[in-house]
């Protein structure tokens, strides 16, 4: 190398081999070579984990849709006359003796069909909010939605109108679910701060819980009191198809609103900040989420009464299998949704007691243990430990 930076120096450039261009060229070109294929190697190996993220999502929720389905069938073969799949296969499709067809399709059916869509409603509603507020303790009960309806349907049976009509318990629900939501936006203000959305519902919640209380104490009639408390816990039982026709235009338009949203909560995920920059609207989107959640919640509990935790639940078991992505979190939320509560009617009707157990007593039950769980996790997640 000296004796080469002399011999340019006293020499002059001219002395510089064409070799060694050549030699510059065939390097550069090998530099850019080994940075495009490891660029190309970057990019399959991203394609090949999108394609197995991809596979594993498909799996998980071809194994949902295969448990609700097998789930369905047990629902409908347990009861006081127990039936066989094969029996009720031949029902569904017409067949087999009369009696059996009526024990499927106006009995059970009904209340099958009840826990499918009231469980999918739960779960999406449950991931929905979990997105739009990013955090896994949110739950469909945050913004006082089943709590004004329940207090609805209360009133209801308190004044004795449940018994004039058979619609007049699920409307009132229904429309106290609206009501609330709509008190609910006025209080926020166009900007929906989050912070005021979530005090708001608290409050909401808190009023409508007082004003059930205070309904069921001033009841006269022990039996409208003892009724209140029974649809309070929460139930599927002597469900028809008048209140799957109810219930089903809700519950489905609920869940239109929020699987409309799936992008935005994408977006959300990388906080609001970015999701301003992509376009999203994020008052509006609040809103609108609002809007599902109440109208999804509202026709369930119009119908089913109070049920708790599944919203809770669902998204979390899906989130290790699916990921943490809240768009591709909703459809499997919902399936593990409705698969819970199938499981749940169906647990009610086969554990031995002297008197029917209400679902939402069992679901409390199996909810409040994994709800500790979570804030326990939560805590050790902020560094607090276990006191």
């Amino acid at each position: 190398m000296l004796i080469r930076a002399y011999a340019e120096r006293e020499l002059g450039p001219q002395t510089k081999r064409p070799a060694d261009d050549a030699f510059q060229r065939d390097v550069g070109s090998a530099e850019r070579d080994g940075h495009g294929f490891r660029e190309r190697r970057c990019r399959a190996g991203q394609r090949h984990m999108v394609t197995v993220a991809s596979r594993q999502r498909a799996i998980v929720t071809l194994t949902l849709c295969a448990g609700v389905a097998v789930l369905t069938l047990v629902s409908l073969g347990i009861g006081p006359v127990a039936l066989s799949p094969s029996t009720v296969l031949h029902a569904l499709l017409g067949g087999g003796g009369e009696v059996q067809r009526i024990i499927v399709l106006d009995i059970r059916l009904p209340r099958a069909v009840l826990a499918i869509a009231i469980g999918a409603i739960l779960g999406l509603s449950g991931a929905a909010l979990q997105g739009l507020l990013r955090n896994p303790l949110a739950s469909p009960s945050l913004f006082g939605a089943p709590q004004a309806a329940a207090f609805g349907a209360v009133l209801v049976i308190a004044l004795g109108w449940a018994d004039i009509h058979s619609f007049a318990l699920p409307a009132a629900a229904i429309l106290a679910a609206f009501t609330s939501v709509f008190v609910l936006l006025v209080i926020a203000g166009r900007d929906t701060s989050l912070l005021i959305l979530i005090l708001a519902g608290l409050a909401i919640s808190a009023l409508a819980g007082a004003a059930t209380s205070l309904t069921m104490n001033l009841s006269s009639n022990p039996f409208a009191a003892l009724e209140i408390a029974f649809w309070l816990l929460g139930s599927l039982e002597d469900r028809s198809f008048r209140h799957v026709a109810l219930a089903l235009p809700f519950i489905v338009a609920g869940a239109v609103i929020l699987m409309y949203q799936r992008h935005a909560f994408r977006a959300l995920s990388l906080g609001e900040e970015a999701a301003l920059s992509l376009g999203v609207n994020i008052g509006r989107l609040r809103m609108w989420t609002i809007v599902g959640v109440a109208l999804g919640i509202g026709g369930a509990v119009a119908v089913a009464g109070a049920i708790g935790f599944i919203g809770l639940v669902a998204p979390h078991l899906m989130r290790p299998l699916i990921g943490y992505d809240p768009a591709r979190l909703l459809v499997p939320s919902a399936l593990t949704g409705a698969a819970l509560l199938l499981a749940a009617d169906i647990a009610v009707r086969v554990i031995p007691s002297t008197s029917d157990i209400r679902v939402g007593v069992l679901t409390a039950l199996l909810g409040v243990p994994f709800f500790l769980y979570l804030i326990v996790r939560e805590r050790r997640a902020l560094g607090g430990g276990v006191a």
